[in-house]
């Protein structure tokens, strides 16, 4: 651990005052195996709600179902929180974690991401390219000392440099304006704008959150998507997701609700 560099101090000191709960602690790594571990060793040993695990580089990211996030060196964010909600809230911190890194997104660059559920943040390339990943979301909990903590992560691809080759479906944010992007600027936003939802959640205000979501998504809904359940593959067509941030799909034999597990978009 090291040093806080000033590309991502100025901006966060600048914007104290809108991050409370978010930032009470800060740590930097300049290379890590992941954020997502960090914090929840953090949580384990009793650290602060708010604390945020950033770095330069991870050797082990992590997205949903095991899979591998590319990390390269200062080409994107790579940035765990951790929370410590009330149950009723920990549910919906996916959704809300979605829809502040595309709200900052739009902030910051003026682009408009759009939701696609369970974790992805997109960029609609027009009739030229389909919709591109831009970022993702993971929310992990578990229990330590008899209190609930969950540990949202957020990876942004910023540069070129974020995206692997073989990553088709991928995009990052200045491929897309053709410009620089301040990282400590994004940064700052992401934390304020996911806050204030944390904000949101906590006050009950659950309907914002899900339908700022629903707006952000609404491409998706109508689509097709498949999954596998008990060895067979079921599909149907979305139609919604529910008030705890299930997606709601219709099925040849009647609605179904999706919580995890792998689903296709084909």
């Amino acid at each position: 651990m090291s040093s806080l560099p000033r590309e991502f101090a100025e901006p966060l000191h600048r914007r104290m005052a809108e991050l409370s709960p978010l930032a009470s602690k800060v740590i930097w790594h300049a290379e890590t195996g992941s954020t997502n571990a960090d914090a929840a060793a953090l949580a384990e040993g009793g650290g602060p709600e708010g604390a945020v695990v950033l770095a330069d580089l991870q050797t082990a990211g992590r997205g949903r179902l095991g899979r591998s996030w590319s990390s390269p060196p200062g080409a994107g964010i790579y940035a765990s929180i951790l929370l410590r909600p009330e149950p009723g809230v920990a549910s919906l911190l996916s959704i809300a974690a979605g829809v502040a890194i595309a709200e900052a997104i739009e902030e910051v660059s003026g682009l408009s991401p759009g939701l696609k559920w369970p974790n992805d943040v997109y960029l609609d390339g027009g009739e030229a390219h389909p919709p591109r990943k831009v970022a993702g979301i993971l929310a992990e909990g578990g229990v330590s000392g008899g209190k609930t903590w969950v540990v949202v992560s957020f990876g942004i691809n910023v540069l070129p440099a974020a995206l692997p080759p073989q990553l088709t479906q991928a995009t990052s944010i200045e491929i897309e304006l053709g410009r620089a992007v301040d990282r400590g600027e994004l940064l700052a936003a992401c934390l304020v704008r996911l806050s204030a939802r944390y904000a949101d959640l906590k006050a009950g205000r659950r309907a914002a959150v899900l339908d700022t979501w629903r707006g952000r998504a609404a491409s998706t809904f109508g689509r097709r998507v498949e999954w596998d359940d008990g060895g067979a593959v079921v599909s149907g067509t979305v139609t919604d997701i529910d008030d705890d941030g299930g997606l709601v799909v219709a099925t040849a034999s009647g609605a179904a609700r999706i919580v995890s597990g792998e689903v296709r978009w084909p």
